[in-house]
Parts: structure tokens; sequence; C-alpha cells
């Protein structure tokens, strides 16, 4: 892992996005690291404002009813990683840009993971990695498996068996391969409303999904009796990287950086 994992990396808080800026700038910054050698890996968090659901970059828009997300004010937008559907709500996102070197998908998953697993130890939160890797190809062919909550990959967070963190990783390739992969850190419990905007009629099915996002998932909220204190959240998911992967961070919106200082 060393090739990629250097000395300095830049730290974005990027606050409240909207769901579009917020797929955009992660997207971009993926491209920029995978055609220049020079850029610093980079680990960013932010959050939604408006609230949005994103689809994986290969499911069908079909599956969400876009009028009523309208209606509620809620965006809808495509994530450049694949995965199902995920409502943005009350959760910190984090993204990880970086050199993909000679590291497979579930290296780096694992990698990344244990990062975050350090972060959730010093905000007080025990948590563990799922060990099996479902069959996805079958899962998806479930009406229920449409959120991306609906299971656990291999490395993702879990919570007493019930997944925390959700999380999706693509490569790009350039002048070198880069890695891209964002996940969701729930806060509160808000991302359970997923299925009052998909576009299925059946009651029974809409339910079961319900029921799959209600067994399967937690929130920081529930575990902690109490509401996040983002910053602080923020400050720990940090400090966990840096601590476990002896790495430094400057800001990226230092002014003699233009190729981040537009992304703070």
């Amino acid at each position: 892992m060393a090739e990629y994992l250097q000395d300095s990396w830049v730290f974005l808080d990027s606050g409240p996005c909207t769901g579009a800026e917020n797929m955009a700038l992660d997207e971009q910054l993926a491209r920029t690291q995978s055609n220049d050698s020079n850029v610093p890996p980079v680990l960013r968090l932010y959050q939604w404002n408006p609230w949005a659901i994103s689809l994986g970059y290969h499911q069908d828009l079909s599956e969400i009813d876009v009028s009523r997300c309208n209606d509620a004010g809620i965006d809808v937008v495509r994530r450049p990683t694949g995965g199902r559907a995920i409502l943005h709500a009350e959760e910190l996102t984090y993204c990880v840009v970086m050199p993909a070197g000679r590291h497979g998908i579930l290296d780096v998953y694992n990698r990344i993971s244990n990062a975050l697993v350090r972060g959730f130890s010093l905000f007080g939160v025990k948590v563990a990695l799922q060990k099996s890797q479902p069959d996805f190809r079958a899962e998806y062919r479930k009406t229920a498996a449409i959120p991306c909550f609906a299971s656990s990959a291999r490395y993702e967070i879990e919570w007493q068996g019930r997944k925390l963190v959700g999380s999706a990783q693509r490569r790009f390739s350039g002048d070198r391969d880069a890695v891209l992969q964002h996940g969701s850190i729930l806060c509160g419990p808000a991302h359970q409303r997923l299925p009052d905007f998909l576009s299925i009629t059946d009651q029974p099915a809409i339910e079961e999904v319900r029921s799959v996002l209600q067994r399967h998932t937690v929130d920081l909220a529930t575990i902690m009796g109490r509401e996040i204190d983002i910053v602080k959240l923020t400050d720990c998911i940090q400090q966990g990287f840096a601590l476990e992967w002896a790495i430094s961070f400057r800001p990226g919106n230092t002014p003699n950086d233009e190729r981040y200082s537009a992304y703070a």
C-alpha cells in the first residue's frame, strides 16, 4: 500500500452541497487524480442539502418516483460508482481519492474500512467489519434489494450485525489508475424513508423494503442515544485516517493550490 500512502494528503471538509455538486466533485477529483501524477490523494467529508437520492451508475431510474421526490424537495442524482439507491439525509459522507497502485478492490476496501473503524473508535463507537461477500447478482433481482443498505459487502462496517456505513468504489484509468471510494455514514434514521420515494405500487413490497432497512441498518444517533455532533464526527474520521495510515493532512482551500482551492 506504500505507493499511495503518501505522507501528505489533502483534506476537504465541503459541508452541505447539492447532490449534483457532490457527485460532480467526487468524479472530478478522481479524474484529476488519474491524469496528474503530481496530485496528492484526497480525503473529503461532506453532507447533502437538500436531501438527495443517489442511484448506482447502472441502476434504472424508473425504480425511483422522481415526481414524488420533486414534490418533497429531494434531489435525484446518479453516482459515478455502482451499487443501489441511497437516501442521503442525516449522514456524513466520506470520499477517498488516491492512486490504485497494484492493489485490488477488496484490499483497498479493507484498508479504508480500517481507517474508518479507527475514527469511530475515537468517536466512542465500537464497530466491526463484514467478513462475507453476498451474491449481488442474485440479491439485485429482489425488490427488497433496491436500497444500497439492504445488504453488506465484505469489509463494510456494521454495529452488532447491522449496517452503519454503505460504500462503493470505482477505478479511473488515465496516466495512472485512481481509486474513488465514497460512502454514507448514517447519523440518523431518515435514510429509512427511501421506500416512500420508490416507484413500487405494491404496498406489501414497499413494506418489505421498509422492513429490510429497519432490520439491517443502524445509525449513530440510535447507537449513542443522542443527536450526533457532525463537527466532532468529521474530526474523528479525519484523525482515524491520519493514525491508521500514518499520514498528515493539509487543507484543500490553501490559496497556493489551485487544483483544490475551488473545491473547499
